[in-house]
């Protein structure tokens, strides 16, 4: 039995891509076989596919900038390959094909660059995470250093102390220990209650103090 699946990436993630496509289990993570996307009016990209019931797929949206997004609606799952960190959205299909949406939630299925010869070295970790990058001074890769500390939320963040923060950047190395935290924990505290406005404002005056 099958399911009918909503998938929708919001207009902040499409940014300037004018097109798109669904990659994912449901498909091997084969280009030739991706969803194709479509546009809506409001700027977001959205596709609908029936998927088996009883089954939790990992997915995420290619676009035609080059990028590789999640649309962050639910859960995601962080896989480890090689020492690299790749972040895919998970979706669970009911049972049951019903009304409501399908629920999503951690799964254990392979990342866009993992082919099934490459499945017994891929570690999965799995994660209730947030896009720590949107925070103003963090990036992929001190957004991997974090997570690792077992920082994956922004609430997780907004807890943290500026000497915590830079203690686990200092002990990253140089690299790491150049960057200045002191805004991330109040940043993050905006991020956590959905005050994207007080954000944006917060990060123009970081960014204008520069």
């Amino acid at each position: 039995m099958t399911t009918k699946v909503s998938f929708r990436l919001a207009a902040e993630f499409v940014a300037n891509a004018s097109e798109g496509i669904l990659l994912g289990d449901f498909n091997n993570w084969n280009p030739e076989e991706g969803i194709q996307l479509h546009k809506n009016e409001d700027g977001s990209m959205a596709a609908e596919i029936s998927l088996i019931s009883g089954r939790s797929y990992q997915y995420r949206y290619f676009l035609n900038d080059g990028r590789w997004v999640n649309d962050f609606s639910g859960t995601t799952t962080w896989v480890e390959v090689s020492g690299n960190y790749v972040e895919n959205s998970v979706v669970e299909v009911p049972e049951t094909a019903t009304k409501k949406p399908a629920v999503k939630k951690p799964g254990t299925a392979n990342n866009p660059k993992t082919t099934a010869s490459k499945k017994a070295a891929v570690e999965k970790v799995a994660a209730v995470a947030d896009d720590l990058g949107k925070i103003e001074g963090i990036g992929k890769k001190i957004a991997i250093l974090l997570k690792k500390q077992g920082i994956v939320t922004f609430k997780d963040l907004s807890k943290s102390t500026v000497k915590n923060l830079k203690a686990i950047l200092e002990a990253a190395g140089n690299q790491y220990s150049m960057h200045n935290p002191t805004s991330w924990p109040k940043q993050a505290k905006l991020a956590a209650a959905a005050k994207w406005d007080e954000l944006q404002t917060l990060q123009g005056e970081l960014k204008g103090g520069k």
